[in-house]
């Protein structure tokens, strides 16, 4: 099977992952998936992540830890907003804020992908791949 879209199969893992109250969940290793889980992790949506080789093959995995608050995920709701159908490009001006500044939109810029908190220090705008709540 091949994925078509593979930061929404990534969003996905996670939402679903989190719902299950799993403590980690692994996902095909890709540069633009690594950069999103590295977004998250600076931060604070992840406890972590490990890059894995996959002993029968060649392929490496990334395992990424979920972080959970008192007993609730701390990733509320995660969703994607660029798609390939769509994409959704924004000016710093344009950009709005995720939930009145209390969660986060993950941009590609030509900088690599930041938040969107980065992204205004910087003044860049970009391509939003998702927001974090």
């Amino acid at each position: 099977m091949s994925i078509v879209d593979s930061i929404s199969d990534l969003i996905t893992r996670i939402r679903n992952a989190q719902m299950a109250h799993k403590e980690t969940v692994d996902s095909p290793m890709s540069n633009a998936r690594e950069s999103i889980v590295k977004v998250l992790l600076a931060e604070g949506y992840i406890r972590g992540y490990t890059i894995q080789l996959v002993p029968e093959s060649s392929h490496k995995t990334l395992r990424i830890e979920l972080k959970y608050h008192e007993g609730k995920p701390v990733i509320y709701e995660i969703k994607r907003i660029s798609k390939p159908g769509r994409r959704v490009y924004s000016s710093i001006k344009d950009l709005p804020l995720v939930r009145n500044g209390l969660g986060i939109s993950i941009l590609s810029t030509n900088r690599g992908v930041i938040s969107d908190v980065e992204a205004r220090k910087l003044s860049l705008g970009g391509e939003v791949i998702c927001s974090v709540f």
